[in-house]
């Protein structure tokens, strides 16, 4: 009684199963073709063109390839070397941006930074003109704004009392001739005479404010007055109160601040395009404030740290808005060359070449060399390599060209150069145009053996396998 029913059980576990294997097999073909379905068919040279059926591509003539669901587009296509093709979801994702390239407009706007400077011909430095002492300063550290004939310093000197001396008694000389025939006969002897003494006290530092008062008072000081030349502010000062000072000390260095200089770094190309009187807009972003400056005589000096040119503009300087060591946004108008200009972020540099990345079709980007000109703010001249109305890709052109980097290192065969036997055959690089040895590449042709070890059920069998093109040997092949 029991073995016709454990019998009929297992007959029933069968035939469920059965009916479970073939209803999941028809799901998964069913799936499968589904997920087969031909989308569209496309052209393997420019994948702009699609067509809903099979047939050969106006363009270059090859037939046309199908797209199923799930393809990668890029695997179905025949592009140049180092053409890559970028979907348009995959340009969204890395930023890429196209333009055309257009002709320049003839004149260019160059905006770089500018660097204040006190005008070198109107710095005063402020010297000891004898030995002495520092009797007291003013509160006037680098940075104050001075007027002329204020009060800087009080010093004393010995030498200062012996001038003062001769000059009064110079002054003392022409008193007593004056209204007497002697003082008609030698008046320039004596008024020269009064000059020179006069020329002592300024040399030894007196200023003309006190010397003007001890011709009026004709008593000697004790201590002697210190005083701005000009209007302006201190750049530097190097004295305290009690100080000892020797001949030819720098007190002070004072600049006139009426006109500043401006230096603006550019780049060496950019020289012969800045003439001298050519006005340049400087803007103090800080305060808001907007002034003009011009070009100077003085030839661009070079500075080996920056590699650029140092430029030099002249600027007056109304209320001193302008001060030392202040930075600037200038901007130049400038006329630039005849010829085709493209942003400068859109050519890769590699130091060998530069190359621009060119859309041939819809989203297919071709490298190409390019010659630069000269440089105009954020564009740059094109020599050669472009012609206008060429679609460049201006912005995500470094990630484009790791991607046709990679694609082109993982091709089967290079270019072949023109005339090599197939003993030597030599190739180059689609991206480097250098030449590869052969043993650096392998071409799709006849497969190499090896013996490799592959696990049974019954152990190991050994067998040949075929080797895939490039791999590396084993250590007992």
């Amino acid at each position: 009684m029991k073995k016709p029913a454990v019998l009929g059980s297992l007959l029933l576990l069968v035939l469920v199963a059965y009916v479970a294997g073939r209803y999941s097999g028809n799901s998964g073909t069913a799936a499968q073709a589904g997920s087969n379905r031909i989308l569209y068919y496309v052209d393997p040279m420019h994948p702009a063109y699609r067509s809903d059926k099979p047939g050969i591509a106006p363009d270059c003539g090859m037939p046309l390839v199908p797209v199923r669901e799930g393809d990668d587009l890029a695997g179905k296509l025949q592009l140049q070397p180092g053409s890559v093709y970028i979907s348009p979801e995959k340009q969204n994702l890395i930023g890429v941006r196209v333009e055309a390239v257009k002709k320049n407009s003839g004149s260019r706007m160059v905006r770089t930074i500018g660097h204040v400077e006190a005008d070198g011909n109107r710095v005063n430095r402020m010297m000891a003109g004898t030995e002495g002492w520092v009797q007291s300063v003013q509160n006037n550290p680098p940075g104050t704004l001075v007027k002329k004939n204020d009060l800087l310093a009080t010093l004393y000197s010995r030498e200062f009392r012996n001038a003062e001396q001769a000059y009064l008694g110079s002054l003392a000389s022409l008193d007593r001739l004056k209204g007497t025939h002697e003082f008609e006969d030698n008046n320039k002897t004596n008024d020269a005479s009064s000059r020179i003494n006069e020329e002592q006290l300024r040399a030894l530092g007196m200023g003309q404010p006190q010397i003007q008062d001890l011709a009026k008072t004709r008593k000697i000081t004790q201590d002697v007055i210190l005083t701005s030349p000009v209007d302006g502010i201190v750049l530097n000062r190097d004295i305290s109160p009690g100080q000892r000072f020797e001949m030819g000390s720098e007190f002070y260095r004072i600049a006139d601040l009426s006109t500043v200089w401006i230096v603006a770094d550019i780049y060496g190309d950019e020289g012969p395009i800045f003439h001298p009187g050519a006005k340049v807009r400087a803007t103090v972003r800080e305060l808001g404030k907007t002034i003009y400056a011009t070009v100077g005589e003085t030839p661009p000096s070079f500075d080996p740290a920056s590699r650029t040119l140092k430029l030099r503009l002249e600027a007056q300087n109304p209320d001193f808005v302008l001060r030392p060591d202040m930075y600037v946004d200038l901007e130049f108008s400038v006329i630039t060359p005849s010829g085709l200009a493209i942003p400068q972020e859109a050519v890769i540099d590699s130091g060998m070449q530069k190359i621009v990345y060119v859309e041939t079709s819809d989203g297919v980007f071709e490298p190409r060399r390019v010659t630069v000109g000269t440089a105009y703010g954020d564009y740059v001249t094109i020599t050669s390599g472009l012609a206008m109305g060429d679609r460049i890709a201006i912005s995500g052109n470094f990630l484009i060209d790791s991607e046709s980097r990679m694609h082109s290192s993982g091709m089967a065969s290079l270019t072949v150069i023109p005339g090599a036997n197939s003993a030597a055959a030599q190739t180059r690089d689609p991206m480097s145009h250098r030449k590869i040895a052969p043993a650096q590449t392998r071409s799709a042709g006849p497969t190499e053996k090896f013996r490799a070890a592959k696990l049974t059920s019954a152990g190991v069998e050994v067998g040949n396998l075929a080797k895939v093109p490039g791999a590396h040997r084993g250590a007992n092949d």
